[in-house]
C-alpha cells in the first residue's frame, strides 16, 4: 500500500497548459511492480481513465481523447508521477486523482484495478 498526494491543479485558458504532480509514500520499496495511472471525474460524470505507466519500465497508456496533448512520466529519484497536460480544453476541467495499482495486469482504465487513490486536485479550463 502506497499514500498518493496530488499537487499542481489550477486554473488554466483553452490552449494552455499545466503539470500535474503525484508525489508517492509509504510502502516504496517494490515501485517497480506498480501501475501508476491518473483519472479524472467531471461533474455529472463518472470516473474516466486518462494515463497510466508502468514504474519499472515507463511504458505508457494514454486515453485516446487527451492522445497527442498530455503525457504522464515518473521520476524514481523524487518518487512522483506527473502528468504534463498541453493544448488544454474546456472539456478538461475535471478533478484529477492519482491511483495505484500492484496488479500483473499492467495500464489497466479500469477504476477497481487500482487499490490506493489520492484526494484529487481539481483543474479548471475557462475562457
Amino acid at each position: 500500500q502506497v499514500q498518493l498526494a496530488e499537487s499542481g491543479g489550477g486554473l488554466a485558458q483553452p490552449g494552455g497548459s499545466l503539470t500535474l504532480t503525484c508525489a508517492v509514500s509509504g510502502g516504496t520499496s517494490d515501485l517497480d511492480r506498480y501501475t501508476m495511472a491518473w483519472f479524472r471525474s467531471a461533474p455529472g460524470k463518472g470516473r474516466e481513465f486518462v494515463a497510466a505507466i508502468e514504474w519499472g519500465t515507463s511504458k505508457t497508456r494514454i486515453t485516446n481523447s487527451v492522445k497527442g496533448r498530455f503525457s504522464i512520466s515518473r521520476d524514481s529519484a523524487e518518487k512522483t508521477v506527473t502528468l504534463q497536460m498541453n493544448s488544454l480544453k474546456l472539456e478538461d476541467t475535471a478533478v484529477y486523482s492519482c491511483a495505484a495499482s500492484r496488479s500483473l495486469w499492467t495500464l489497466q482504465t479500469t477504476t477497481s484495478t487500482y487499490g490506493d487513490w489520492g484526494q484529487g486536485t481539481q483543474v479548471t479550463v475557462s475562457l
